[in-house]
């Protein structure tokens, strides 16, 4: 495979084999190892090599070569520039031209090592290339998923009251892999998971002793106990520029693919965070981007952060104290008091309100006080901030706030929007405060969940594609049917709401000017 191969999810070979519609045959080729192909690609030239980039599946009829020239060396030279043009397998049609696959292309096939693929006449090109494409997306939304999930549990981790251990422990535990944190001396200062064998771990070791400062990193390959390949990958972790303060991850794991890359880029962030030295300023940055993590942010979302963070260090003489382990006794950026992931944490949205400028580190440190958390994320005139456990959340003087009914770690992106909802509320009716879901059940409580949410999903079945109708619907039912507010709260010019409520009425068949109507709907809403 060539290095022009994108770093995208491939689809096993055997997937496309087993797929009972394709009804696609192997007669020839490489057996053994699970050949991964990243494109299809349709091609009837003679030489394929200008046009393929490598690890495509290649589908051919044999139109370039009629049947008399299959019987001399025309397959063999065909089948040795595919594989010079790093194709991953061969896909033969039977028909229009061959009624079966020629003898001389199947012996190149496997003299050369390429798979080659019986397609049958049934079976079109059209249809290889959407099942790849529909499998490529299916790998890719599970990977999606798997690193959003991992993500939560990682920053989750790093709020507990020994975060690097449990850090480590929670990577371990998602790659299935091995897990340790070197110091400047090459020691091992914390680990997780299986030990691979001594040869290893004295490889992985020697990867992390050649990684400079700062961010970096180094791979290689080593033999496990029962003789598999091992993949061995170091981190260098964000920090000072001297030697001596060095610190490295590394991850001694059986396999490799993009989805466990991003889990361990979200980890190397967290590690970062955890073990950088502490300083007023950094200790701000590093809030803000454990904050951020743990509402759902991307990694690279917050390496602006951690870079201002390490520069603040660089520039101060500070250092932490520091036990015979070598680890921080505090670790920077963790709660005072954090929870375990049976804890709740109230997820808190805000706006600044006026045009004041007051100096970031004393308005993040005031706003701590009064809400209860060192997780305050103060950027610009947005706040964020996550309040462990169910503590009551007051008002803060110079800002509007909107906060969610505490949740567990694992639903904090759904009180994050709960938060969302309410700021705008907030800020549409020009209250300091508006807690989501805060009234005691009432009617409410009286219908079965189940037969009410199948009774609101029908009755928004028509604008259940148009996210933005229904939020409008919502906000705008909320506010009592006020298009100003309205348009505050949702940030869009009044006509703007006028015509999505004017649309949502029509799609929906019902007058919003019927008071019943628009008192269904809003139960409709909240069950749905």
């Amino acid at each position: 495979m060539n290095d022009r191969v994108p770093p995208t999810a491939p689809v096993p070979l055997s997937a496309l084999l087993g797929h009972p519609a394709l009804g696609l045959r192997q007669v020839a080729g490489e057996r053994e190892v699970d050949t991964p192909v990243y494109f299809v690609h349709t091609s009837e030239m003679e030489d394929p090599v200008p046009y393929l980039l490598g690890g495509e599946l290649l589908l051919s009829a044999g139109v370039h070569c009629p049947e008399a020239a299959g019987a001399g060396t025309y397959w063999d030279r065909y089948v040795a520039r595919t594989v010079q043009a790093g194709a991953a397998a061969l896909g033969f049609g039977i028909a229009p031209v061959h009624e079966t696959v020629p003898r001389a292309l199947v012996e190149a096939c496997d003299r050369h090592g390429l798979p080659l693929v019986e397609v049958p006449r049934q079976t079109t090109f059209t249809a290889v290339a959407s099942a790849v494409w529909d499998a490529m997306a299916e790998r890719r939304h599970h990977e999606l998923r798997s690193v959003t999930e991992a993500q939560q549990s990682l920053a989750t981790a790093a709020a507990r009251p020994h975060p690097v251990p449990a850090v480590l422990r929670q990577l371990s535990q998602h790659l299935g892999a091995w897990t340790v944190l070197y110091g400047p001396d090459g020691a091992e200062l914390a680990a997780a998971g299986p030990r691979p064998p001594g040869q290893a771990r004295t490889a992985l070791g020697a990867l992390a002793g050649r990684l400079r400062s700062g961010p970096s990193s180094a791979a290689g390959r080593a033999a496990g106990a029962a003789g598999e390949e091992l993949q061995l990958t170091a981190y260098g972790l964000g920090g000072p520029a001297g030697p001596e303060d060095r610190l490295a991850l590394g991850v001694c794991a059986p396999r490799r693919d993009g989805a466990e890359g991003a889990i361990v880029g979200v980890a190397v962030v967290l590690l970062s965070l955890l073990t950088a030295r502490r300083v007023v300023g950094a200790e701000a940055e590093r809030t803000s981007a454990l904050v951020r993590l743990m509402l759902g942010a991307e990694p690279a979302r917050v390496a602006g952060l951690l870079a201002r963070s390490q520069r603040q260090q660089g520039q101060s003489g500070q250092r932490e104290q520091q036990g015979q382990s070598g680890m921080p006794t505090e670790a920077p950026g963790a709660p005072a008091e954090p929870f375990e992931d049976g804890g709740l944490w109230t997820v808190v949205h805000g706006r600044r309100r006026g045009r004041g400028r007051d100096d970031g580190l004393l308005a993040t440190a005031a706003l701590a006080a009064g809400l209860g958390t060192p997780l305050v994320d103060l950027d610009g005139d947005a706040l964020l901030a996550l309040v462990p456990g169910e503590a009551e959340v007051r008002a803060q003087p110079g800002w509007t706030l909107g906060t969610g009914a505490p949740v567990p770690a694992a639903d904090l992106a759904r009180g994050g929007a709960d938060a969302a909802r309410a700021l705008r509320r907030a800020v549409a009716g020009r209250v300091p405060l508006v807690r989501h879901g805060t009234r005691a059940a009432g009617v409410v409580s009286l219908v079965d969940p189940a037969e009410a949410g199948a009774h609101g999903r029908a009755l928004l079945a028509p604008i259940e594609g148009a996210p933005a109708l229904l939020e409008t619907l919502r906000v705008w039912l909320s506010l009592h049917g006020s298009w100003d507010r309205t348009a505050v709260a949702l940030e869009v010019h009044r006509n703007t709401v006028r015509q999505r409520i004017a649309r949502a009425e029509a799609l929906l068949d019902v007058d919003l000017g019927d008071a019943d109507v628009r008192m269904e709907l809003w139960f409709a809403l909240k069950w749905a």
